[in-house]
């Protein structure tokens, strides 16, 4: 491991993402070295961290350095972690997307839930877990069929999807991997944030595309599913920086909803005249 004086390491699975992303320009302008992992594709799929490079025109790197791997293929990440030698690592690669759960359930398993076990038994293969800091992004999914209004720290897990279910795998593993090895690994429960980086096939991004659309005269109304759902929504920027441990000191970081939901409340409103 790196010494105390060298540069912070952090790794970020999933840093092509909206959360990954906005964790990496966090971490970065705190002066750490970011590490991200990024899945082999034909074409870029690096949008999100375009402007993170050193010259986002030549994809030189800087404090940002990128590294092909997935988080189905245990070698590569044990090579990763073994290079990289992070002392920190965000664990935000997920098939985040719950209807896509029910059409791809096998392989959001694959990903959500064996990947956390992949990725935690590679730290403990390197010998690194008991100097690693490890967070997983978990998901108020958990709750699925609620039990109770307002969901706190004490509410029962009740997953009602494919991802849910996986999320909820990766959830007691990290506890598990906490308390067999004595690793400083912890869960933030993450209610609903949104970004301008989320994805345009997330309830949010087609709101406000298809409103752009209306006003525009290319569409009469945008189809949404059940309109009495009420949800507590925050920026993501928001959320990843209390996420990081900049601000985490403690070792078990499962109590987000008091934490989150008073950084950014929206209520969810009929769209009664543009909707069906």
């Amino acid at each position: 491991m790196a010494s105390s004086g060298s540069p912070k390491i952090a790794l970020i699975t999933g840093i092509t993402g909206q959360d990954g992303s906005y964790l990496a320009e966090f971490l970065i302008s705190k002066g750490y070295e970011v590490h991200g992992i990024i899945r082999r594709s034909s074409s870029f799929n690096t949008g999100r961290i375009q402007h993170l490079y050193s010259n986002p025109a030549s994809h030189v790197e800087g404090s940002m350095k990128l590294h092909y791997g997935d988080m189905t293929d245990s070698s590569c990440l044990v090579q990763i972690i073994s290079s990289v030698q992070p002392r920190e690592v965000y664990n935000l690669a997920a098939q985040s997307h719950v209807k896509v759960s029910f059409d791809m359930s096998e392989y959001t398993a694959e990903v959500d839930a064996v990947g956390t076990l992949r990725l935690l038994d590679a730290i403990k293969t390197c010998k690194f877990h008991h100097q690693v800091k490890f967070y997983q992004a978990s998901t108020s999914e958990l709750y699925g069929k609620v039990v109770e209004t307002p969901q706190t720290e004490t509410t029962p897990f009740y997953p009602r999807s494919p991802y849910a279910c996986a999320k909820l795998y990766a959830y007691w593993i990290v506890v598990n991997y906490r308390e067999a090895y004595n690793m400083f690994a912890c869960n933030g429960i993450l209610f609903n944030h949104e970004s301008p980086r989320r994805g345009e096939n997330f309830v949010t991004r087609k709101i406000t595309r298809s409103v752009a659309k209306i006003s525009l005269g290319l569409m009469e109304y945008v189809q949404l599913g059940n309109l009495d759902s009420k949800r507590d929504w925050g920026h993501a920027k928001d959320y990843v920086e209390v996420s990081s441990f900049e601000r985490i000191e403690w070792r078990d970081f499962v109590h987000t909803y008091r934490l989150y939901r008073d950084i950014g409340h929206i209520s969810v409103t009929k769209l009664q005249k543009y909707t069906q």
